[in-house]
């Protein structure tokens, strides 16, 4: 199996009222340019979103204006030079399929198959309980029967659950109510993961070795379906910039491959016109790399073929920049200290019906804001479910919204026992009916909901450390408990003189704080701290200093030797680590993601740090000089007890320190 490195992503949905589809393609040069990125694989349709095809299908529909073979021509000038290449097939969308097979479509809830607007994608979706799934099956082996291609990548496989006379009949046999909106999304979640097993089962009994990824079915219900995993996620196109630095982090934890799908567009999908920064699509392969996840750059190709010149260059710029890399990338793997434990799989669509989306979303929000915080305090660190063992990490960090389940709680007094700490935060560490703690390990007894809105934190002198000196205001509601016998107290909740209430009088908009409770705000029981309300998400949500502050003092008691320091380094620097054997890499990133105008973020440019001190633990490893990668340009070392230590004298978008041993 072809593992890819520097990939090329290409939509090409195509109304079927253009009359130029393939007129102008030239496979020699669009190849040429393949290689010119230095490419080693490329996605592109074999049929769109649209339902019509680009090759001679007899199963399916061709494109009316298409002339040859377009998709087989791409597919042999592409093997021609060494290029992989996979087949794009949309499998949730096939619309001119969908216009002349009413009966293969979703039947929603509501009794609609299409939904407004009727300029979106997504108004009609397909069934697979239908003969629409054998006949995309179909045509899906007819493509790698007839062209032997590496890969599939198979499209927008999330749709709508559906009331239609096949999943009915299903429902009934199965006892499914249907008017249940939870057991109907669980019964659609379950079609899609069955629909997307038939499809793997057909495809690699040809070709075992194939490159399958479903977009649109979670990360960890592919464990078995596909051979590889890719986050679609254009930060200014919807995603945002808070999505890549969380996700990279869980999806390379699942054992699979992994890509970094970002794009050129200013906006979204389809923006033909749009084209973002070089700074703003390095950022997102740098980061990706950073975090060991290659990169693959979106495009959508003209349907006449014509080349984009511009894109072709910002490729070929940004690739050109960093596949220098490529020696000390290969075979790397992050180097990790912690794990914040996420709540959801990716994307989450298993989480669909009844309450479940808020809960999910909530979850996402808290998983966001942990992965911030500990960012830009320089923790090394990765996102984790139940999916995976958690034995590797020696601090575990439980945002607000993770209850301890069994599962859980076996798993955290684990960690404990093998002497591990956990920090957790507002009401993660409660058991499921959110009543009291899981462990005694805590040290604390739950006495339900905070009755101060707002409350405010005092912290303890010994605690105090780049806090100011007042009670800091917490914004959101957390709980109230109490101190068991030898749990620490490290800052107590003040309250105010009134809550934020309308009392029928007036609206208590001002509320200083009053008097200082003595009720704990921070604790310490041995390995485990706690604060009762939530820190990571009030961070998220107001950018209250505080907040993070009090984060990194209990890291200071948690994890007081971390794997990197960075005394003096700007919060947007990201630094992570990599490891290859007789070296470890050191990525620093300087980039700020800013918000324009109607509060689009964006980034025109990276940015510069001057004397950036970085210290790597030494953990057994002792390094012998250190260097920047590419270029190799030496840089002073400093080898100590326990860290070694260099200073970068200029930081300028992004660097890769070298520790060699």
């Amino acid at each position: 199996m072809h593992i890819p490195t520097w990939a090329l992503f290409f939509d090409f949905h195509t109304m079927p009222a253009n009359p130029d589809v393939g007129r102008a393609f030239d496979m020699a040069a669009i190849t040429d340019w393949f290689q010119e990125c230095g490419a080693d694989y490329v996605v592109f349709p074999a049929r769109c979103n649209l339902g019509t095809a680009y090759y001679p299908t007899r199963l399916g529909i061709p494109h009316p204006s298409l002339q040859g073979d377009l998709f087989g021509d791409l597919v042999k000038a592409c093997h021609d030079k060494g290029i992989a290449i996979s087949a794009y097939i949309n499998v949730g969308l096939s619309h001119e399929e969908a216009y002349r097979h009413r009966e293969w479509c979703v039947l929603r809830a509501d009794g609609r198959s299409y939904t407004e607007p009727f300029g979106q994608s997504f108004f009609r979706q397909m069934c697979y309980h239908t003969d629409y799934a054998e006949h995309v099956i179909g045509m899906a082996r007819e493509v790698l029967e007839r062209y032997d291609v590496d890969g599939f990548f198979f499209d927008c496989f999330n749709t709508q659950p559906c009331i239609g006379r096949e999943c009915m009949e299903r429902m009934i046999a199965e006892g499914v109510d249907w008017r249940d909106d939870e057991q109907l999304n669980d019964f659609n979640y379950r079609k899609m993961v069955a629909m997307g097993r038939k499809l793997s089962e057909a495809l690699r009994g040809v070709k075992p070795d194939l490159l399958i990824y479903f977009n649109g079915l979670d990360y960890a219900a592919q464990q078995d379906l596909g051979t590889y995993l890719e986050l679609e996620c254009l930060p200014q196109g919807g995603w945002g910039y808070e999505l890549l630095p969380m996700i990279s982090r869980y999806m390379r934890t699942l054992g699979k491959p992994v890509l970094n799908m970002t794009g050129r567009f200013q906006k979204s999908w389809g923006d033909f016109g749009g084209v973002r920064t070089v700074a703003s699509v390095e950022y997102d392969c740098i980061y990706g790399i950073a975090n060991g996840v290659p990169p693959t750059l979106g495009d959508h190709f003209h349907p006449r073929g014509d080349l984009n010149r511009a894109v072709m260059a910002l490729d070929r710029e940004v690739y050109a920049r960093l596949q220098p890399l490529q020696p000390w990338i290969e075979g790397a793997v992050p180097v990790v200290e912690a794990a914040a434990v996420m709540l959801a799989d990716y994307p989450g669509y298993a989480w669909a019906g009844g309450s479940r989306p808020q809960t999910k979303a909530l979850a996402v929000q808290s998983a966001k804001a942990a992965t911030r915080v500990l960012c830009e305090l320089k923790v090394q660190f990765d996102n984790v479910t139940t999916a995976v063992p958690w034995d590797r990490y020696g601090l575990l960090v439980l945002p607000a919204d993770i209850a301890v389940t069994p599962e859980i709680a076996a798993r955290l007094q684990a960690h404990l026992d093998r002497g591990g700490a956990i920090l957790s935060t507002g009401r993660a560490g409660l058991a499921p009916d959110g009543k009291a703690f899981a462990l005694d390990a805590w040290g604390l007894d739950c006495q339900g909901d905070d009755p101060f809105d707002p409350a405010f934190l005092s912290a303890a002198p010994g605690f105090a450390e780049g806090l100011p000196d007042m009670p800091i205001s917490l914004y959101e509601r957390g709980i109230a408990m109490a101190a068991r016998p030898g749990t620490e107290v490290l800052a107590t909740t003040t309250a105010p003189y009134y809550n934020a209430i309308w009392d029928g009088r007036h609206g208590h908009r001002y509320t200083p704080p009053d008097r200082d409770t003595g009720r704990p705000a921070v604790t310490l029981c041995g390995r485990v701290a706690h604060a009762s309300h939530p820190l990571f998400r009030t961070y998220f949500t107001s950018g209250a200093l505080p907040m993070r502050q009090v984060v990194a003092n209990l890291l200071a008691r948690l994890l007081p030797e971390p794997l990197i320091q960075a005394p003096g380094a700007p919060a947007f620097t990201r630094i992570t680590v990599t490891s290859q054997p007789g070296r470890r890499m050191v990525y620093a990133l300087a980039y700020l993601p800013e918000s324009r105008g109607a509060g689009i973020n964006m980034i025109e440019e990276p940015m510069e740090v001057s004397d950036l001190c970085l210290r790597l633990r030494l953990d057994g490893r002792r390094p012998r000089r250190a260097y920047l990668a590419p270029g190799g340009e030496a840089l002073a070392l400093s080898v100590g007890d326990r860290y070694a230590e260099v200073t970068l004298p200029r930081l300028r978008g992004w660097a890769v320190v070298v520790f060699e041993e």
